[in-house]
């Protein structure tokens, strides 16, 4: 930055002196050639020769700026650095009245911080944070960019389906943003990413879930465990860990049926084995 500051004032320095260079020019000249002093009339006497003067003093000044350019560092094009007041973000929604949750929402940044919301759509907005991993967070970014990031992009099939709820990818960065919205469409590449987003929903969906069952309901616990079970078994589930401050509790609680515990601890070396 200072050495871009400095190259700035050689460059002012240069084209002060070029043009007190030609005013020196212009002063002398007009003194020495009284060609170009007006006649009565206020007309210059000569035009041709005024003519090549202006030439001369345009030639001079051009020099000036290239030297001036020339010694200035190339800027180059960069992406907008982590610190940006305009961080990249990766969003999406759905809407399906009478899935589960009929509404979802995940704001995505490229260091794993994510703001989800997944309720009824009857109920009042219930954003909260959760951390998801490096690679997975790549992973949404990398099939973002293999999609153009959604600027000029046409997703829906338009084809006559069902009420697949409707579906808003938006990336945002340096303050720009562009969006798509479909029902349904054949990318595969879009079908991916939303699947991604809805695996890690339905993670979202169980802690609550099994939360509450801890509170209220415990002989179900150990069925809600069969379910996760399931899922994992058929790679349903991304980011699975974000379960285990709640499989712990449960794996640690007598109180709970021994089926219970023990799948609890089943599921924990599981998904910290990598599944």
């Amino acid at each position: 930055m200072l050495r871009r500051q400095s190259c700035y004032r050689s460059l002012v320095g240069i084209l002060s002196l070029a043009l007190s260079t030609a005013r020196g020019i212009v002063a002398r000249t007009c003194f020495e050639d009284p060609r170009l002093v007006s006649d009565e009339e206020g007309k210059t006497a000569d035009l041709p020769h005024r003519s090549a003067l202006h030439w001369r003093l345009v030639g001079i000044l051009a020099v000036a700026a290239c030297m001036g350019t020339a010694s200035l560092p190339a800027v180059p094009s960069v992406a907008p650095p982590e610190n940006s007041p305009f961080p990249a973000r990766l969003s999406f929604t759905k809407v399906m009245k009478g899935s589960e949750p009929e509404y979802m929402s995940f704001i995505v940044e490229k260091n794993g911080k994510v703001i989800y919301d997944g309720r009824k759509l009857a109920d009042p907005p219930a954003p909260h944070t959760l951390q998801i991993s490096a690679a997975t967070a790549a992973r949404l970014f990398s099939l973002a960019e293999s999609l153009g990031y959604f600027r000029s992009l046409t997703l829906e099939s338009n084809h006559k389906v069902a009420n697949m709820g409707q579906k808003t990818l938006t990336y945002e960065a340096d303050g720009q943003a562009s969006r798509v919205e479909y029902n349904y469409t054949e990318n595969r590449t879009a079908q991916e990413l939303v699947e991604q987003f809805e695996k890690i929903s339905m993670v979202e969906q169980h802690i609550p879930q099994l939360e509450y069952a801890l509170q209220y309901d415990r002989l179900s616990v150990a069925n809600q465990l069969r379910t996760i079970q399931i899922e994992l078994d058929e790679k349903d589930l991304v980011e699975p860990e974000l379960l285990i401050p709640t499989l712990e509790k449960i794996a640690k609680n007598p109180r709970l049926l021994h089926l219970a515990q023990v799948r609890a601890q089943d599921l924990l070396k599981r998904i910290q084995e990598k599944h």
